[in-house]
């Protein structure tokens, strides 16, 4: 773990424009700096940063955050990576909290492997372009794939001498260790003849990335014609390298996955190679291996868009359907496009110029589910009995789809592609369902019946959750100010009668809201409102001025996305330059009592609104209670409402 001490220099150092200026072209904007998203495509610039607040907003996609937040979206890393990536950039020394002597002799392996691994990985690359071996088996090689120069060096591309200890002898000589080597699974130890040998010995390599871009592990393609000799080997599985937690081609693709929100997913390295070369960079690769659900989360971390490109050849298709499953239950939207008689991705990547290898996929790419069952029935044509198993797979496939409207659509989908009728295939899938012990009963009309439900009352959240998000707004931008309000004064008059009366006040804002709220009883009723407010009023309430930066530099994800937006929807609506145009805009500043005033006053109403329609509801559903009683508090709720609006009336 890092040690808290660097987590606060790395905040105190790192300044947001420095940083996303490496990754976005930004221009000065007032106090601001605005640029294109780098998330989205867009012409207009929307993404804004505030160096005044250390916080950034990308309009067009929602996201923001502080620095580290950036680091983290942009780069794809962990919060401990993007810790360390901040600290490297800042020269800042990293320190680890106190770790018992196994976790440390853990870490110290790690890296200790990942060090080697990089080391492994520059001598490969070095051996393929300096010496004679390299580059007349392994770049002729890669050449007549058609790779170019430039991609091999972009993918790190390497070559591994026929020799049998050539890297072995070479890492032993720069200090490396050999329990590293083989650890890591470059070197096979030989015990019988006390020997150490290198794995990856006359074969062209590919290096493996992890997410933030270390090397973990190899591939390697043997040019020998000689038969039993295994085409392709990978590293074996190590305390840095898993096979099914690992993407290859994810690392130089998860920016433009995210920011296309499409993943093209292939089976092979040169696969990934090709596609990326003729310009379809969001592109990555199983390695051969059976499709993981860790290997679709990693993928889900950045798009719910996968596209699965099939060789032509009928057996393979049939062998990867097996695998599309799992991507299915992770509630991603799979569709599926297979390339010509003859041709796979590479082959055809190679033959196609760029805008047709894109409109290619564009136009071939089909809904899964619709291709799986067009397929099977074509297998299965005048056949009842393979017909029969054909629809318990689909049902079987729509079964691992979370969401019960898309299941509904495909169901009835099918029933047409299939002639099967919509009364059998839901009751088959009922009993699909039951047979997984699923609390779900799937009828024909249930679905919209239960959407209809859940749709109703949006109108009345938003209005509460819109009049809780402008309390958190004031919380943020006046808490520490003191402004006036007019409020009622009970007071007995010279004949002792006691009167209303409309009095000037002054107060914090933050001790406004709060004691009118606690006042009232009122606790917010959405969760992340109600932590922030609870945080705004600690902190205000101890650091007065500091109560923004405390939440802006938490590492709660939710609770600085949520801050954050708020903050730079402000800003948005001075991105504009108003005075030059001789337009100036009134600050919110002179009438913040009468705003805080007007929120408070429009939430009670809300409230007690809401409050009446729940007992007329009761009114109408139990006959045999007492009417009279809630008939009485309904007109004092109602009397009450007229009080909050004369003084909403009055507020306005």
């Amino acid at each position: 773990m890092i040690n808290k001490s660097t987590i606060d220099q790395v905040y105190e150092a790192s300044r947001v424009e420095e940083v996303i200026g490496d990754f976005v072209s930004l221009k000065k904007s007032g106090a601001n700096f605005k640029g294109l998203s780098p998330f989205t495509k867009e012409n207009t610039p929307s993404f804004m940063v505030s160096p005044v607040k250390q916080i950034w907003k990308d309009f067009s996609s929602g996201k923001g955050g502080n620095v580290i937040a950036f680091i983290m979206e942009h780069e794809h890393f962990t919060y401990p990576e993007a810790i360390r990536y901040l600290a490297k950039k800042y020269s800042i020394e990293i320190e680890e909290t106190q770790q018992t002597e196994e976790e440390k002799l853990l870490n110290d392996d790690r890296e200790s492997m990942y060090l080697l691994s990089k080391y492994a990985s520059d001598f490969f690359e070095k051996s393929l372009w300096d010496s004679e071996e390299g580059k007349s088996i392994g770049v002729t090689y890669f050449r007549e794939r058609g790779f170019s120069d430039q991609t091999i060096k972009f993918f790190k591309l390497g070559y591994s001498s026929d020799k049998i200890d050539v890297f072995s002898n070479d890492a032993l000589k720069n200090g490396y260790k050999i329990e590293f080597m083989i650890k890591t699974g470059l070197v096979i130890s030989n015990e019988i003849q006390k020997s150490n040998v290198d794995r990856f010995r006359g074969r062209v390599i590919f290096p493996i990335r992890t997410m933030s871009g270390r090397i973990q592990g190899f591939g390697g393609r043997t040019l020998s014609s000689y038969k039993k000799t295994a085409k392709y080997i990978n590293s074996p599985e190590s305390d840095i390298y898993y096979k099914s937690k690992t993407l290859y081609g994810l690392y130089e693709a998860k920016q433009s996955i995210a920011k296309e929100n499409c993943c093209y997913l292939v089976e092979g390295y040169t696969d990934v190679i090709q596609m990326y070369q003729s310009g379809i960079t969001n592109i990555v690769s199983s390695s051969g291996t059976a499709l993981s659900s860790d290997q679709i989360r990693l993928i889900k971390r950045l798009t719910s868009n996968i596209v699965v490109l099939f060789d032509s050849d009928p057996a393979g298709i049939r062998a990867a359907l097996r695998g599309v499953d799992l991507i299915l239950e992770q509630g991603i939207n799979v569709r599926v496009c297979t390339f010509p008689d003859g041709e796979d991705p590479d082959s055809f990547a190679k033959s196609s110029s760029s805008s047709d290898l894109k409109d290619f996929l564009i136009n071939n790419a089909k809904d899964f589910i619709q291709f799986k069952a067009k397929l099977l029935l074509h297998e299965s044509e005048n056949d009842p009995i393979k017909k029969t198993s054909t629809v318990r797979d689909m049902i079987e496939s729509i079964s691992k789809i979370p969401d019960i409207i898309q299941q509904e659509f495909y169901l009835k989908s099918c029933s047409e592609i299939m002639d099967v009728s919509e009364e059998v295939l839901f009751s088959a899938f009922a009993q699909e369902n039951n047979k997984k012990h699923r609390n779900k009963n799937v009828k024909k009309y249930q679905l919209p019946q239960t959407v209809l439900k859940k749709t109703t009352p949006l109108k009345k959240i938003n209005d509460l959750y819109n009049l809780e998000k402008q309390i958190i707004s004031i919380l943020l931008q006046y808490g520490h100010i003191e402004a006036e309000y007019e409020d009622i004064v009970v007071k007995p008059n010279e004949e002792g009668v006691l009167i209303e009366s409309f009095e000037k006040i002054k107060s914090k804002v933050y001790e406004k809201i709060f004691l009118d709220l606690q006042e009232d009883e009122i606790e917010l009723a959405d969760p992340i409102f109600r932590k922030l407010f609870s945080q705004l009023i600690s902190a205000y309430q101890t650091k007065a001025d500091s109560a923004i930066n405390k939440l802006i530099f938490s590492n709660n994800s939710d609770l600085n996305l949520v801050v954050t937006d708020i903050i730079m929807e402000t800003e948005k609506y001075f991105l504009h330059s108003w005075e030059t145009k001789n337009i100036f805009v009134k600050s919110k500043t002179k009438d913040i009592g009468q705003l805080v005033s007007e929120t408070i006053l429009s939430l009670r109403k809300n409230l007690i609104n809401e409050k009446i329609n729940d007992l007329k509801s009761e009114l109408v559903k139990d006959e045999s209670i007492n009417n009279k009683d809630l008939l009485e508090d309904i007109m004092n709720y109602n009397s009450l409402k007229k009080i909050v609006s004369n003084k909403l009336n009055r507020v306005l």
